[in-house]
């Protein structure tokens, strides 16, 4: 069925465009009054705008959203690099207007300069950044940790969302950094595909590869469920799902659906659960009273939960207490800062814990930033996460 083409977004979006295009063609004459680059300009971005409309008439012939997936993203640089300029421009634009002065050739200069960075930014996220995997190693401190688990290493990643993926030797990279870190147990946190069980079917071989002493677990994500695609039946995306549990099994990883298991060290034991997804605008399917049935009150319990909302509205008050609870799904948004003290993420206007460590009522929350990407081709200052967590009893005095 074909599909409606947004006129009005689209209207809207064309406005914007032209009102900061002005004002940066505007700045651009400043700089060259007599040659043609502010009129290549101005036929780029008209070329540019041009491309994602007609990408967007056409995405019900294009299966695979190429043509879109580019002029989306093209445009996304544009805007962005266009905003980020005028921030600039009309500090020094107000400044010339009150002393009553011609524009300033060096300001102006200046902010062509961060226009020109900007766009090198994202090139660099989307052609680099998005495979810069990083090794994030943290320390966990428990009363009651069994002591035969202290210095237990948990392998930590999430969202894979296989179906972006284009670089198989950067992906094999990210998989033998996985294995380097040499954890007791690996724990993957959902959404290991975009929409699709198909899409994970070509990696199969390769994240197979990642194993641990104590065994692979998993959850599902909301993105895994095809709740985002339109399906012919329910029973096609019904089999979908089927298809997706399936590949967990194929790639070694022992899928927890409201269930748990038990770790076990010669006596001792700390019992790993795992929900379906449960998320505040993302479909609440888990169950954590299910998942942690006939589990004595006393064990230390682990939860995978992959929307870290769950931890925010159920978890942190449960009772029995779940000790550690690991999640993922923010990605960061992909674009940030996290540099000279710094953490800031657009995320954080959505989530108010959105990275890293979370304590409360000694319960704690780790959320992974995410092994893959979706949406946006890229990652700019929030780079793709293996994390490590190094379990530890606390020495009582």
């Amino acid at each position: 069925m074909k599909k409606r083409i947004p006129v009005l977004p689209l209207l809207i979006l064309a406005f914007v465009l032209l009102a900061t295009s002005s004002y940066i063609y505007s700045a651009l004459h400043t700089l060259f009054p007599s040659n043609g680059i502010p009129h290549f300009f101005w036929v780029l971005t008209v070329a540019i705008f041009a491309g994602f409309g007609l990408a967007i008439s056409r995405r019900h012939k294009n299966a695979e959203g190429k043509l879109l997936l580019y002029a989306a993203h093209a445009l996304l640089i544009l805007v962005v690099a266009e905003l980020v300029t005028i921030l600039f421009l009309i500090p020094g634009d107000l400044y010339s207007t009150i002393v009553s002065q011609p524009r300033s050739y060096n300001w102006t200069l200046f902010s062509a300069v961060i226009f020109v960075l900007t766009v090198l930014l994202f090139l660099y996220g989307m052609i680099i950044g998005k495979y810069r995997y990083t090794v994030k190693k943290v320390t966990l401190e428990f009363d009651d940790l069994p002591p035969l688990f202290d210095g237990f290493k948990i392998v930590q990643i999430s969202d894979v969302h296989a179906g972006s993926f284009k670089n198989k030797t950067a992906v094999k990279r990210g998989i033998s950094l996985i294995n380097a870190q040499h954890a007791d147990l690996f724990v993957f946190t959902g959404d290991l595909v975009n929409n699709k069980a198909e899409e994970i079917k070509p990696w199969i071989p390769e994240f197979s590869k990642i194993k641990a002493p104590y065994g692979q677990y998993s959850i599902l994500g909301n993105h895994d469920y095809g709740d985002y695609i339109s399906w012919p039946t329910p029973e096609e995306k019904a089999q979908n799902l089927q298809e997706l549990k399936e590949a967990h099994r194929h790639l070694g990883f022992e899928l927890l659906l409201d269930r748990h298991v038990a770790i076990k060290n010669q006596d001792e034991q700390l019992i790993l659960g795992g929900v379906e997804n449960w998320g505040v605008g993302f479909g609440e399917r888990g169950d954590l009273a299910k998942t942690f049935q006939h589990v004595p009150e006393q064990a230390f319990k682990i939860l995978l939960s992959h929307d870290p909302s769950h931890w925010e509205t159920q978890v942190k008050k449960s009772y029995p207490i779940v000790h550690l609870t690991l999640s993922g799904h923010t990605h960061g948004m992909q674009f940030g800062l996290e540099a000279f003290g710094i953490k800031w993420s657009p995320v954080k206007y959505r989530y108010a814990h959105w990275a890293g460590l979370k304590e409360e009522n000694g319960r704690k929350l780790y959320i992974n930033r995410g092994f893959g990407f979706i949406g946006f081709s890229g990652r700019i200052g929030i780079w793709p996460e293996i994390t490590v967590l190094e379990l530890k009893r606390r020495n009582k005095k």
